[in-house]
């Protein structure tokens, strides 16, 4: 993978399916951080993965002494790490909309995400056509600014990007006429350097 640039003192273990592991794979990329990534599958599992993280989940990243298992904790943790590029607004109070959106995706979104990947065929399809709908009705937002409610990319992009590329392979196809504003933003998102180099090969076939 294009974040892995040389032996560091860093390790992450993602899943390379996981969309709360790829969130954080974006942030390690869009900084050009060099760290050791880890795939971690159901079937492969490494020992140590227990030993460091009591839940034994991805994603989980150590660094020498440090070890987190909360991909927003993570997520912030490296941009004051790695302050550069920042990716969290500078002024208090935006810094504070950022997390609140952040919290957002991951109370509305992500489950519903959950629910379409695991969850039984008539949730499922439910889930589906909730996600859709609430898609469909942000999708004006994007009109006004390049990236989710601000000028900059930024942590709540990282967050929402891996929502969006797995769009077709949670079966959900968005009415092109209605959100055209959102498929400029994905276009302008996905073509970012750094986040095609945070695609796992697992990601990178599902629009294959």
């Amino acid at each position: 993978m294009g974040v892995v640039a040389k032996r560091s003192s860093m390790t992450f273990y993602s899943g390379g399916a996981d969309h709360f592991s790829h969130r954080v794979r974006i942030v390690l990329s869009e900084k050009g951080v060099a760290v050791d990534i880890v795939e971690v599958t159901d079937e492969q599992r490494p020992e140590e993965l227990a030993d460091l993280n009591p839940y034994n989940s991805v994603p989980t990243l150590l660094d020498r002494e440090l070890v987190l298992y909360e991909s927003k904790v993570m997520m912030e943790y490296l941009d004051e790490r790695f302050p550069h590029p920042p990716l969290l607004p500078v002024y208090p109070v935006a810094r504070a909309q950022s997390r609140l959106w952040m919290h957002r995706i991951e109370r509305e979104w992500c489950p519903l995400v959950e629910q379409i990947e695991k969850g039984p065929k008539k949730e499922a399809d439910k889930a589906r056509k909730e996600l859709r709908e609430s898609l469909v009705g942000i999708s004006p937002i994007f009109e006004d600014m390049p990236y989710f409610m601000s000028e900059e990319f930024t942590l709540v992009d990282c967050c929402l990007a891996p929502v969006l590329w797995r769009l077709p392979a949670l079966g959900i196809d968005l009415p092109e006429k209605q959100v055209k504003p959102l498929l400029a933003y994905m276009e302008r998102v996905f073509g970012r350097e750094g986040f095609k180099a945070s695609l796992s090969e697992v990601e990178r076939e599902m629009r294959s």
